[in-house]
Formats: structure tokens, C-alpha cells, sequence
């Protein structure tokens, strides 16, 4: 019983050297398919100016660059980055035009929600637009 007891204590001394365990990322195991419908409006290509469909995980719709477009997503989510999020507000950018072309794109991505829209106004949202790329076709009109 000695023996047991010691084992115990030992065996818990040990686990919290160890530290804290990493939390198990439940949301994304329990996460459908990536889904996103891309929305392109203004390119300047009217084969281009339309609705698609993305999915990832595994890859599918009919997005024209769907393997590349979500091997970019990954890649940016692998970076730590947010592919969705907007420029924040506290960003100075330049003031030039790329154009009216237009994007919206929801669904979900990673078990979140999307609903954002890419616009080329200034120089923080073409870059922002440009990161996107193949999943946002290029928009210079």
C-alpha cells in the first residue's frame, strides 16, 4: 500500500514538471469542410465576374484554382495568420487606386464564421486583396 501510495505521488510530482498539457483543438476536429462562396464583381474580365465555390478538406467546388487556393489558405493559417481579417483601422496606408473590383466572401473557414469583402480602394486593401491570390483571381482592371 506504501509502495502504491508513493508511486502516486511520484507519478503526479512528475506529470507537473512536465507542465500543463496543450489544450486538444476539439473545435477543429469537429469542424465540417471548409466551406466559402467567393463572389467577384468589377474585374475588368467578364469570365471572371461571378460566384464560386471553395472547399478544402478535401478540395472541391468549382473554383478555378481550388488546389492552389487552399494550399494558400493553409499556408497562411500556418503562419498565423488570419486570411479574413480586416485592416485595422489603426493601419496608415496609401492612398491609391487598384481598381473597382470587388469580393465577398463567406461561409466557414476552420470551424469559423466568414463574411468579409475585399475591395482594392487603398493601398493596405490591394495588398490585402493580392495576399489572397489564387483564391481572389487578380483583380487589376
Amino acid at each position: 500500500m506504501l509502495r502504491l501510495a508513493a508511486f502516486a505521488v511520484t507519478s503526479a510530482l512528475a506529470a507537473a514538471a512536465a507542465g500543463p498539457l496543450p489544450p486538444l483543438p476539439l473545435g477543429r476536429l469537429l469542424a465540417g469542410p471548409d466551406r466559402l462562396a467567393i463572389s467577384m464583381a468589377e474585374t475588368g474580365n467578364a469570365r471572371l465576374d461571378r460566384e464560386y465555390r471553395l472547399e478544402c478538406d478535401p478540395v472541391g467546388g468549382d473554383h478555378p484554382w481550388k488546389e492552389e487556393s487552399c494550399a494558400r489558405l493553409a499556408q497562411l493559417a500556418g503562419e498565423g495568420k488570419d486570411p479574413f481579417a480586416p485592416v485595422s483601422k489603426r493601419q496608415l496606408c496609401t492612398m491609391q487606386h487598384g481598381g473597382p473590383a470587388t469580393a465577398r466572401i463567406t461561409g466557414t473557414w476552420r470551424g469559423q464564421k466568414v463574411d468579409t469583402t475585399f475591395r482594392r480602394t487603398n493601398g493596405c486593401e490591394i495588398t490585402r486583396w493580392d495576399e489572397l491570390e489564387p483564391l481572389l483571381p487578380p483583380g487589376r482592371s
